[in-house]
């Protein structure tokens, strides 16, 4: 059986955790799509076709991994690929709390799909885009936490903010 799966999140920016985990689940899937999420609500500082582009950039060498866009729930996406899994990455106890809620909607709302969850890395399992955006706005070196082609971007959009 070869089973697909999605990968969703926002990746604003990607990081070294993200890749991380596609790199394992392109292991694990017979095919992975990377979803980003075009969610405006969060205010994001890559604009959905260059969060594509840079996800693309990292994960080229991967013959089985994807970037694709979505909108609305994850699980009519999931459906429209094709993909029989979702793909979570759980950094801490926090993140597990939040993820095990959705995974539950997800079942609820598609009994057919499995959330499967990873861990990161550990020397990228406090790595969030949240805080490397607030790290790197305030001169912080985020060398190694994010892919090269990500640190160029970052200094290009937040030295123009």
């Amino acid at each position: 059986m070869s089973v697909k799966a999605i990968y969703p999140g926002t990746f604003d920016p990607p990081t070294n955790g993200h890749v991380d985990l596609i790199q394992r689940g392109a292991k694990l899937f017979a095919h992975l799509t990377v979803a980003v999420l075009n969610n405006p609500g969060k205010d994001p500082v890559f604009t959905v076709a260059e969060r594509v582009e840079m996800l693309e950039e990292a994960t080229g060498a991967l013959d089985n991994v994807t970037v694709a866009t979505f909108d609305g729930l994850t699980v009519d996406f999931a459906r429209h690929v094709g993909a029989s899994a979702i793909l979570r990455g759980i950094r801490a106890i926090s993140d597990y709390e939040y993820e095990f809620q959705m995974a539950l909607m997800n079942r609820r709302l598609a009994p057919e799909i499995e959330t499967v969850f990873l861990q990161p890395a550990g020397r990228y399992s406090f790595v969030s885009s949240r805080m490397l955006k607030e790290v790197f706005s305030f001169g912080g070196d985020v060398t190694g936490l994010v892919p090269p082609n990500v640190v160029k971007r970052l200094r290009e959009r937040i030295n123009k903010i």
